[in-house]
């Protein structure tokens, strides 16, 4: 696997496939199309309370993903595919431009409006992006789709490290088998865990768990079909930005407070060293000069020296009560403090 210093990662997002897969996760086979989410809208006078909880409640929280993709290396193609016209995608633009996501404008292509084509769409964009791009190093594809077996087969074929994050319940196991790496959506840092509301539910989540340690892969391998829960508010995974804070993916957005750029700053280092010690041993010791590079690339506007610090390591050093800073000889090395991991 190219070092993430070297690396430069494609990522391609089916909007439509992990949308409807998170609401459906929790709340229900075809709950999406039964409660008319691809056309509600949550600002109508008459929009029905309990359809927009529901939709509040399955918010698939973009940042984290991109937070988690950026951890490979540089993105340099950053696509998201969608008819952007619908109501419930619409509500999505504002997060996803905030991060630089390519809005790639797909309208419906049959008369029901269920199909728009972007897995073909993807896959082209994909297999052209492997040619016109030689340096192209990962290809990260946010989907669950069987039809994406082909596209990851030929991505490694062509030799790229390719990686898939899906949700669990609504990903083919073959595609997770094409993939050189493949993660749950829940399994994510940063994304909150979701309690099954059934005890069918919680004996599936659990036997998938045991699966997936005795296969080494992500994937859930099987979801019981859910009753649809209680309607309960689920709080959001706010994900602190250097430069700018999330705003709500449903409602219009509000001016912003100011918020304690040292804040915003500490909540970055702790978000940067928990998806590092994700990817290896939870206590193992990172270089500080990879958790900066893995922070730049979560929000290139980040910068020490205006928050009053002369060097990197002092900024470190100042946040002794989230992380663990060790000199050895030339090197320096920081991991984060147990008790904030489990407290954040």
């Amino acid at each position: 696997m190219t070092e993430p210093n070297d690396a430069r990662v494609g990522l391609y997002i089916d909007f439509d496939n992990i949308v409807i897969s998170r609401y459906q996760q929790l709340h229900g086979r075809n709950a999406f199309q039964r409660d008319g989410i691809r056309n509600f809208d949550r600002a109508s006078a008459d929009a029905d309370p309990v359809v927009a909880a529901r939709l509040n409640a399955a918010t698939v929280d973009f940042n984290a993903i991109i937070d988690f993709a950026a951890s490979f290396g540089t993105l340099v193609v950053n696509r998201a595919y969608a008819d952007w016209s619908v109501p419930v995608n619409a509500s999505y633009q504002r997060q996803l431009m905030s991060r630089a996501v390519d809005l790639t404008q797909l309208f419906t292509t049959t008369t029901r409006g269920t199909k728009n084509g972007a897995d073909i769409r993807l896959a082209v964009d994909v297999v052209e992006d492997l040619f016109r791009l030689p340096d192209l190093t990962h290809v990260i594809i946010i989907a669950g789709d069987s039809d994406y077996i082909a596209l990851a087969q030929k991505s490694k074929r062509l030799g790229r490290f390719v990686v898939g994050i899906g949700v669990a319940g609504s990903t083919s196991t073959s595609l997770a088998a094409a993939c050189d790496e493949f993660e749950d959506y829940d399994s994510l840092p940063g994304i909150a865990k979701v309690t099954p509301s059934t005890p069918a539910a919680a004996e599936t989540a659990e036997k998938a768990k045991s699966s997936r340690k005795a296969t080494g892969s992500a994937v859930a391998v099987a979801v019981a079909e859910l009753e649809t829960p209680p309607i309960t508010a689920r709080n959001l995974t706010m994900v602190p930005m250097f430069s700018h804070t999330v705003e709500s993916s449903f409602d219009e957005p509000e001016p912003v407070e100011d918020i304690d750029p040292q804040t915003i700053a500490t909540e970055l280092l702790v978000r940067a060293l928990k998806i590092a010690h994700a990817k290896g041993d939870d206590d193992e010791w990172l270089n500080t000069g990879s958790v900066k590079n893995q922070m730049r690339r979560m929000d290139p506007s980040f910068n020490e020296k205006p928050l009053g610090f002369r060097s990197f390591t002092d900024f470190l050093s100042s946040r002794g009560d989230v992380a663990e800073l060790q000199e050895d000889g030339p090197h320096r090395l920081i991991r984060l403090r147990p008790e904030a991991n489990a407290a954040l």
